[in-house]
């Protein structure tokens, strides 16, 4: 049934990552959409993530927030879609999908506030300092189709949709690697799907606001 599994979402946030894991692995799912200024913050959303935060999911009761744990759960309950790779062929799966969740996002964000730690801050800092983060993720994308190997993943949903955000507004340099691994990704029949079911709820909005 559609209620068995609830995505709750923005389409100008990450939920955006999450719409294309949903449309990967083919689960029939209920859209409920949340409004920065009110329900995302509401009393009855804080019940499913009290950080008052998007994207969410609710599977058969239970709830999963964080993009890359959404990735990677979907993979494992919608086995039939083939996105994470056998037990003993995980480690380049979990590695980067994690690497890109942790130092990857805590590297961008930090960036973009004007943050720059010091020498003695990149030693407590997970991801050490920015460009050092960055070659390693464009290693991670070199000499490869993909992170984990010539399989797409549910990796690839979120490494993938990092990459491309960041090259959208300028916030990566756009080095061959960077731009070949997007252009793959983003040539997925299911990517085109999500972007666009988000982008009519943009333009619904939009014109709802217009008038």
């Amino acid at each position: 049934m559609a209620n068995d599994l609830i995505f709750y979402t923005n389409p100008r946030s990450r939920g955006r990552i999450a719409r294309w894991m949903l449309e990967e692995v083919g689960a029939t799912y209920e859209t409920v959409v949340l409004d920065y200024a009110s329900s995302m913050k509401g009393a009855e959303y804080l019940t499913v993530n009290p950080m008052g935060k998007v994207p969410a999911i609710v599977h058969g009761g239970k709830v999963v927030t964080e993009c890359a744990a959404i990735c990677a759960y979907l993979a494992d309950a919608f086995p039939h879609a083939g996105l994470a790779p056998p037990l003993d062929g995980r480690a380049d799966y979990y590695r980067w999908l994690f690497f890109a969740a942790g130092p990857v996002e805590q590297a961008f964000t930090n960036k973009s506030m004007g943050v720059a730690p010091d020498d003695r801050q990149q030693r407590m800092a997970g991801y050490g300092c920015f460009e050092q983060t960055v070659d390693t993720l464009e290693a991670a994308v070199t000499g490869r189709d993909y992170v984990a190997g010539d399989t797409f993943t549910a990796a690839d949903v979120y490494v993938g949709s990092q990459i491309g955000f960041m090259l959208q507004f300028g916030m990566l340099e756009a080095r061959p690697a960077f731009a070949a691994y997007s252009e793959r990704v983003y040539a997925r029949e299911a990517f085109k799907r999500a972007s666009a079911l988000d982008d009519a709820l943009i333009a619904a909005a939009e014109a709802t606001a217009a008038g």
